[in-house]
This record gives structure tokens, C-alpha cells and sequence, in this order.
């Protein structure tokens, strides 16, 4: 089906609308925190393609963008299948321990929700996900033979990982969320709220047709980059249901090509009402159950979070950002000398995480490049940190700028 749009920028309308949701500073990671990269940056995703694409009214961008924008889902109950494909470095299993050992929480329980939800950087996994109002939600991870769910009932937050058979209980904030305060997106709606945010002048914004998706008619809205030079994003793909204006499934694929970074879909889904019975939750006889409070820092809250605290990562707290759009760098002074060794040495661990990046040198000085098909980070050897969804080239740009 033809575009209904064949403009291939913003009206100035649509430009100022989305400006005002400028995206936010760049999330950041440190050489380790490679295998970490999807559940710390948004989450992007594989063609919208299902049975067939319904006839609909036309509608502009604009249009569809104020219509998600109005949405009000309340109730819902569904299934959601993710797939990432990051294209991380093959580690010869070793990245699958690194996953699975951030999935457990510093404080050592495996179901902490800051860190158990990212597992979804790697695989496909399916979820199952439930709303009744703000006060009541939630989302299960389903694996071989063992489940993790994470329940939001009110004032309590749960966390229950069936294999270990250990729960965790906090507490939600004023606005109804738990106070870990990185969440990691899980529904195509997480993922189309902070795509739409990252759009400004600098994104041509479609709509390209419509689709099927979970049996629900759903137009395809379409973001990219007006300017592809620079930026490892090639297009963001997001099906709207055409009733309710919920996104229902979000595409990003890489400006390289191939399959998508991350495919986040409803394969099935209702507006119905959830049963009540379906957040009721009360912690198994024998597990073992860690609340909040045993970890709290001053004034009541968590003492850590899924990523590490800007007052860890640098001297100068928040990252400053240079660039603009989807050129977007986020710059941290990690403080940390010395770089990364260049070669795995005499079995040193950070010299084999350096032997993994590619080395690099320019008007700044010498670093490592880490790399995968969606965000690349660059480590100098004076200790600062240059990470974005951009090319190795413009990582080296930017430092070289900076001196």
C-alpha cells in the first residue's frame, strides 16, 4: 500500500510538536556494562507484517501523533513477544553469564525488577502483561519451566522469580511507580513513548499504510532520520491501533541493514478487563523475601539503580550532551585513568575486555571503541566517555572536538 504521506520531512506543526518532547540526555555504559547496552538506551524493533493490511481512513502524521498521544488505555490483558538482536560480540558463552549475572541485584536477590528485566537485551522472550488503571499492572516474563513477574497492586510492588523461588517487595511512589527509577522498557508502548521523545527537527515522521497486529487494524507511523550521516538508526516503525491509538507493535532497524535491533509486538490482546484475582500476589511458603527498606539510602530510597549513578560515572554528574538529534552524544568523565588495556595480557580480565573493542587514535589521544549495531561507546584513555546511537567515526569527531 502507497504512503499516505509522501513528504519526506515534518510540517512545521508536526516539527514543534515534537520538539517539545526533546529527547532526553543519552543513557551511558562502561566496557563491561557492552552486554547491558539495550535495557540502558531505548529500546528499538522487525517488520510490521501480519495478516494482511486493512482499508482505513487516511490520516496524517500529525494526526496519528496527537491520537497516540490521547491515548487512555486503562484495562488490558495480552501477550507481548520481544526479539533483540544487538549484535553483541560472541564471548564463547561467556555473555550469557554476564547477562544472567546482571539479572541478579546487588543486593543478591535474583528478583529484583531494576535488574531482572534485563535479560530482554538478548533472545526473544515472551510476556504476558495486564493493566486495571494506574494502580494495578502487571508484566511476566515466561521462561523454560520457571516464570518472573513483577506485580504493581496499589502501594506494594512485587517481584517473583519462580526458579530461585525469592521475592521482592517495595513500594510504589506518588505516581504509582515502584522507586527504581530506570525502567526497562517492555511494551511496544514503552518503547513508542521514548522513540517519540528522542524525535525532534531532525526526524522525518509518515505515515506508511497500515497493518494487522494482533487482529486489531492499526496504522504504521514511520520515524528516521532526515540526515542518515552519523547516526547508526535507519528507520523506527510503529503500528497504532486505529480505535484506541495504542501502539501495538515498534520496529527499529539499523541504518546497516539486516534484521531489526529489537522486534516488540502484541501477538495477542484484549481491552477487556482484567480479572482482580490476576494481581493478587502473595510471596510462596519457603521463598526467600527481601524488601526495599533493607537496601534504602537516605530519605527511604533504593540505594541503587539498574544503572550506575551519575556521581559514580563522573566527576561532573549529569552527562553533557553534544550533537543534536539523532547525532546525540552523551559524554561522561568517568574519572578512571589509563583507559582500557590493549591486549588480554597475562589473563587480566579488563585486558581481555579490551581486546574486544577496536582501537582507536586521534587529536584527543588514544581509546577503545565498543561497539554494537545500535549504540557505540567510546572510553579515551584520560577516562572519558563518549556513547550514542552514532558511528564509530563520529564517537572519534566528537572527542577530537572536545580538546
Amino acid at each position: 500500500m502507497a504512503p499516505y504521506e509522501s513528504d519526506d520531512s515534518t510540517s512545521a506543526g508536526e516539527a514543534d510538536d515534537l520538539r517539545s518532547g526533546r529527547r532526553k540526555a543519552a543513557r551511558y555504559v562502561v566496557p563491561v556494562a557492552v552486554v547491558g547496552v539495550a535495557a540502558a538506551t531505548i529500546g528499538l524493533v522487525p517488520a510490521l507484517a501480519d495478516s494482511g493490511d486493512p482499508d482505513l481512513p487516511k490520516i496524517t502524521a500529525q494526526q496519528l501523533i496527537e491520537k497516540i498521544a490521547k491515548s487512555d488505555v486503562q484495562e488490558l490483558s495480552g501477550t507481548v513477544k520481544v526479539s533483540t538482536d544487538l549484535g553483541l560480540p560472541n564471548l564463547g558463552g561467556l555473555e550469557s553469564g554476564l547477562l544472567s549475572g546482571a539479572a541478579k541485584g546487588r543486593d543478591g536477590s535474583s528478583a529484583d525488577p531494576a535488574s531482572k528485566l534485563t535479560e530482554l537485551a538478548g533472545g526473544t522472550h515472551t510476556l504476558r502483561v495486564a493493566a486495571d488503571g494506574p494502580d494495578r499492572q502487571k508484566v511476566s516474563l515466561i521462561e523454560s519451566a520457571a516464570e518472573y513477574s513483577l506485580i504493581h497492586d496499589g502501594k506494594n510492588v512485587w517481584g517473583y522469580d519462580s526458579k530461585s523461588n525469592e521475592v521482592y517487595h517495595g513500594t510504589a511512589d506518588e505516581s504509582g511507580r515502584g522507586q527504581h527509577k530506570d525502567e526497562v522498557p517492555a511494551t511496544p508502548k514503552d518503547f513508542a513513548d521514548q522513540a517519540l521523545k528522542a524525535a525532534d527537527d531532525t526526524t522525518s515522521v509518515t505515515v506508511d499504510g497500515t497493518a494487522q497486529i494482533a487482529g486489531r487494524d492499526a496504522y504504521r507511523l514511520v520515524l528516521k532520520p532526515k540526515h542518515a550521516s552519523g547516526t547508526t538508526v535507519g528507520v523506527i516503525s510503529i503500528a497504532v491501533d486505529a480505535k484506541t491509538g495504542m501502539p501495538l507493535k515498534f520496529t527499529l532497524t539499523p541504518a546497516g541493514g539486516g534484521a531489526a535491533v529489537v522486534d516488540a509486538g502484541f501477538t495477542q490482546v484484549s481491552f477487556a478487563k482484567p480479572a482482580a484475582s490476576t494481581f493478587d500476589f502473595t510471596p510462596p511458603k519457603g521463598a526467600k523475601v527481601t524488601e526495599e527498606k533493607d537496601k534504602a539510602g537516605k530519605g527511604g530510597e533504593r540505594s541503587h539503580e539498574m544503572a550506575p549513578s551519575h556521581k559514580d560515572l563522573g566527576k561532573s554528574g549529569a552527562p553533557k550532551v553534544i550533537g543534536k538529534g539523532w547525532n546525540s552524544i552523551a559524554v561522561i568523565d568517568s574519572g578512571a585513568k589509563g583507559g582500557i588495556p590493549s591486549s588480554s595480557g597475562k589473563g587480566d580480565l579488563s585486558g581481555f575486555i579490551g581486546s574486544l573493542g577496536d582501537h582507536v587514535s586521534g587529536k584527543f589521544g588514544k581509546g577503545t571503541v565498543f561497539s554494537t549495531r545500535l549504540i557505540n561507546a567510546l572510553i579515551t584513555d584520560d577516562g572519558k566517555v563518549y556513547v550514542g546511537a552514532v558511528t564509530k567515526d563520529a564517537l572519534v569527531k566528537a572527542a577530537d572536538a572536545g580538546r
